[in-house]
């Protein structure tokens, strides 16, 4: 039995050929590890052009133990979809930036921070705007859905246009939309106010907080862009 649709048949006879099915034009693109199992080409140091020290990579785990350079991506980034793990040991603080820019002293005064936290200990968990998964100092993550000190948690920041979400541990914990009417109010009502390219730029650099002392661990931190 001849199972070819009519509409495929008076296609052809038509001499046109059927509408292809291809892939949606806004999907991100293919995965890309931004870590190798004992090195890490992809970053360098904000200060240094090389990979700073008081950073290692072993086993495909990046980490470090004290105050160190902020890494950075060699690479800039539009929009993006960001995975990871990360494990902060006791009273640990930490964060990733995103389309961060060198226009300032620091990554943090230029591009949106996800907060990397111990909850418990750390002076900024004691506010939700500065507690872990928050977009720092601007919008609060809720509470409890960060593991303790020294176990790993998942990460997950989307960011596409002006619309950004923070993600943890499966759960989508933060999202706004840059240059928003809110987001411009909460930006003057802050630190941020000093700094007025911050949270501006459409593509930038992802960053790894390195200036506060105790440990870090990340591993299986991957990218995906969207077109």
């Amino acid at each position: 039995m001849n199972k070819t649709p009519l509409y495929t048949m008076l296609l052809l006879a038509c001499g046109a050929a059927p509408p292809l099915v291809g892939a949606d034009p806004g999907a991100p693109g293919p995965w890309r590890s931004l870590l190798k199992d004992d090195s890490a080409p992809d970053w360098r140091g904000w200060k240094e052009p090389g990979f700073p020290a008081g950073w290692r990579v072993a086993g495909g785990v990046l980490s470090k133990d004290g105050v160190v350079d902020d890494l950075v991506t060699k690479e800039s980034f539009a929009d993006f979809e960001l995975e990871l793990e990360w494990k902060i040991g006791k009273a640990g603080n930490s964060g990733i930036f995103y389309r961060g820019t060198r226009e300032y002293d620091h990554i943090y005064w230029s591009g949106p921070e996800y907060q990397l936290l111990d909850d418990a200990n750390a002076p900024d968990g004691r506010s939700r705007l500065t507690a872990a998964a928050s977009a720092f100092a601007l919008y609060g993550a809720p509470e409890g859905v960060v593991l303790a000190f020294d176990h790993w948690n998942k990460t997950r920041i989307v960011v596409k246009g002006t619309h950004v979400e923070h993600w943890l541990n499966g759960r989508k914990v933060v999202e706004y939309e840059l240059q928003s009417p809110d987001w411009k109010s909460r930006v003057a009502a802050s630190k941020f106010a000093a700094y007025p390219d911050y949270g501006l730029a459409k593509s930038g650099l992802i960053g790894i907080q390195g200036d506060h002392p105790g440990t870090l661990s990340i591993r299986n931190i991957r990218i995906r862009k969207f077109p």
